[in-house]
């Protein structure tokens, strides 16, 4: 190796602080060897994925339990008894027992992380998401849960072990592996999902490649995707995006969306309500209302966290949510290779967050295959949307049955642009940070 490179990667490695801040030395001009400057910032990026794996402890295989005592949730699917948040009615439910259901039913669900060593964000050196990208990973992970729903259903399990056998495991397997190919990480057009795409799409706002987002931008960069999308290939074309305005859903407007193609077709709906449900902490009232929403068939999962750490919540036991953490630094993944390797996109150790952490500022995602999916929703949601004991003017949002362009006085609802407080920096407090496993009690 050379001498001089190996002098520079020791003082970058000399410039991690204690609180995970990375300082870099200044460069020594324009006579720096362009091969010289690369391969620090190649050592840049592998610094900063050793330090996030190593601070979650992502890179160490955890071993996953569970309350013997209280049902666990996922997507709307019960595991151990089946209790209804939404009138505490307890439920029987012989299909859906046992915690290796539960299990088998998370590692299905797709997990999207940071990744280096991808192809340059479009004007920039940047060829890696680590310490920034962490929203636009679970934004990704919920439109990619919408899409196996979608393409799959919800009863869709991934076995790793499992050779497809019949002509419908063949199907399942094509569209698999097609749903994650539409997020490599690639500025192609066959991946128009990507994180490439969607930093492509923030620059009309103004962000830059390595700004942050919060979940209300996500919501609005996902639509902008599939809208996109729907323009370059058939298989978006009975899809549609709607992000509520405000805290408000305009059901004429979601009808005119569904209805575009006309000749009585209807797009298959995917939901998007960003809320803020409090101002720097979570109001708790709105906790019964959240995981009443994960205990919903039609949710998709809730993109948010906690301060300055995204996460994609999908269920929930007791007053922990179960996550999906993004913040697991991967080499990235050539996806346009036959037979690429799956495992990296699904993970197998579920994690929990005490409901009393997360940020109040949040997006509810939900999935409506047909218009009386749609009805049924709207119809079910309405119990959850309220805190009990709390009066009906505090609803976590609302349905209002014009267009928004017919309304002249919504309900306005604060969402500020809260990018900074969610994914700020690699620095989050130490105190904030829970990586607790389910305990057996």
């Amino acid at each position: 190796m050379n001498t001089d490179y190996f002098t520079r990667s020791k003082r970058l490695l000399s410039g991690i602080r204690e609180d995970g801040r990375i300082t870099f030395p200044q460069a020594r001009g324009a006579e720096e060897d362009n091969e010289l400057a690369e391969g620090e910032g190649k050592v840049k990026t592998k610094l900063l994925a050793m330090w996030y794996n190593m601070k979650y402890g992502l890179n160490v295989k955890m071993k996953t339990n569970f309350s013997r005592d209280s049902p666990v949730w996922l997507l709307g699917r019960c595991y151990h008894r089946k209790t209804d948040p939404c009138d505490e009615q307890l439920v029987s439910d012989e299909k859906e027992e046992g915690i290796e259901s539960f299990k088998s039913d998370f590692m299905s669900r797709i997990w999207l992380t940071y990744r280096k060593e991808f192809p340059s964000l479009d004007g920039s050196n940047i060829s890696s998401d680590c310490g920034w990208g962490c929203m636009l990973r679970s934004g990704q992970m919920l439109l990619a849960q919408a899409l196996v729903s979608h393409f799959l259903g919800r009863g869709w399990r991934w076995d790793p072990n499992q050779r497809p056998s019949n002509e419908k495991q063949y199907r399942d397997a094509v569209n698999h592996r097609k749903i994650i190919k539409w997020f490599g990480d690639t500025p192609s057009q066959m991946s128009p999902l990507s994180i490439h795409t969607l930093v492509s799409l923030g620059e009309v706002s103004g962000k830059k490649p390595g700004d942050w987002y919060g979940p209300g931008s996500v919501a609005h960069l996902l639509k902008k995707a599939v809208d996109m999308a729907t323009r370059e290939t058939s298989d978006f074309e009975q899809l549609t995006v709607y992000v509520a305005q405000d805290c408000a859903v305009y059901l004429q407007d979601v009808i005119d969306q569904c209805e575009a193609n006309g000749k009585g077709s209807w797009k298959s709906l995917i939901l998007l309500i960003p809320v803020r449900l409090g101002a720097e902490k979570l109001n708790y009232i709105y906790a019964p209302c959240l995981t009443a929403m994960l205990s919903l068939d039609n949710c998709i999962g809730i993109i948010g966290g906690r301060p300055k750490h995204s996460l994609y919540f999908v269920g929930f036991q007791d007053d922990k949510l179960i996550h999906l953490d993004p913040h697991y630094c991967q080499e990235m993944v050539d996806v346009w290779k036959a037979e690429f390797p799956l495992s990296s996109f699904h993970c197998r150790s579920p994690r929990k967050l005490n409901l009393s952490k997360m940020d109040p500022s949040c997006c509810i995602g939900f999935y409506c295959q047909t218009k009386d999916d749609l009805e049924k929703f709207v119809q079910n949601v309405q119990t959850c949307l309220i805190p009990p004991h709390e009066k009906a003017e505090y609803p976590m949002f609302i349905f209002c049955s014009g267009r928004s362009r017919d309304v002249m006085s919504a309900p306005k609802f604060c969402i500020p642009d809260d990018s900074i407080r969610l994914a700020d920096s690699v620095h989050d407090s130490e105190d904030d940070f829970e990586s607790e496993e389910f305990e057996v009690v």
